[in-house]
């Protein structure tokens, strides 16, 4: 990250964000509704309601991965302070922040990663493409990343296939190259939902520290109040298209504003620090 980022400004600003999917008929239906949202460098902040809220879909508008019937029809979305929906190349979305700017993590790494390639280059092809990198420099660099990120034995399992790995190593794999660029900004979506609870712990602290140690932006969308208590600073809660609260997350726990924020912290289960520490330590997954 530059030394010159000022840590005032948003690193994400989304304005007034509408979103709306586009039936054969002409019918529309709205799915963001007047959504505003800011990050700001190092932050992390957790987005969180139930299935259907809009979280996912907040996510896929910052990074212009809208399915061709869901479009924005009003709004910004700001990164750096310049609006990635109308400065790209040809006055569209601005493809250019993917990967050094803003990088993501999908909730389901059998579906993210490509079955017929090894995972080393799946890693680094991104950033040796960027870079120049030859492929035994790419090779090494992947190594490295998957040692970060705590695969055992990264020098074997570089030449692996996803299919020759536990779901807890694929979504090391999907967090090694998705910070292979230092980007700016993380996006997370539901990255531990498919994995057992051991695991989801295990790949929560690697989160926590990979934030910490980047001082990286982070957006973390969950249902899961008791993993943003572990890793977010600041809590947005979502729910049928539109933000309820924000704010700080210990004022959040403390006293919600809304109904369903006190329904969702009801609802919630919470580990101590400590447990959820110990099981972070564990076997690696």
């Amino acid at each position: 990250m530059s030394e010159m980022t000022d840590t005032r400004l948003p690193l994400l600003q989304i304005e007034s964000l509408r979103v709306e999917a586009f039936a054969p008929d002409g019918s529309r239906t709205r799915i963001l509704d007047d959504i505003d949202l800011e990050v700001h460098p190092g932050e992390p902040m957790g987005l969180v309601g139930e299935s259907g809220s809009g979280k996912s879909m907040t996510l896929r508008a910052v990074l212009g991965l809208l399915p061709p019937s869901i479009r924005v029809t009003g709004g910004r979305i700001c990164f750096e302070g310049r609006d990635i929906l109308t400065s790209g190349p040809r006055g569209g979305y601005d493809t250019r922040v993917r990967g050094a700017g803003i990088s993501m993590v999908f909730q389901e790494p059998a579906i993210a990663l490509n079955p017929v390639m090894k995972v080393g280059r799946q890693i680094t092809d991104a950033v040796a493409l960027r870079q120049g990198m030859t492929k035994k420099a790419a090779r090494k660099r992947a190594i490295e990343l998957m040692d970060q990120v705590g695969i055992v034995d990264a020098e074997h399992r570089v030449d692996s296939y996803p299919f020759e790995l536990s779901g807890g190593m694929r979504q090391r794999v999907m967090i090694a190259a998705a910070i292979a660029q230092q980007p700016k900004l993380l996006l997370c979506d539901e990255p531990t939902t498919a994995l057992d609870v051991t695991i989801q712990a295990q790949v929560v602290d690697l989160f926590r520290t990979t934030q910490h140690e980047s001082g990286l932006g982070l957006l973390y969308v969950t249902h899961d109040l008791a993993v943003v208590s572990q890793m977010c600073t600041s809590l947005t809660v979502m729910r049928h298209g539109n933000i309820l609260e924000h704010g700080a997350l210990q004022s959040i726990f403390d006293a919600p504003a809304h109904d369903y924020t006190r329904a969702l912290l009801t609802a919630t289960p919470r580990l101590p620090e400590d447990t959820l520490t110990a099981l972070g330590t564990e076997t690696r997954a």
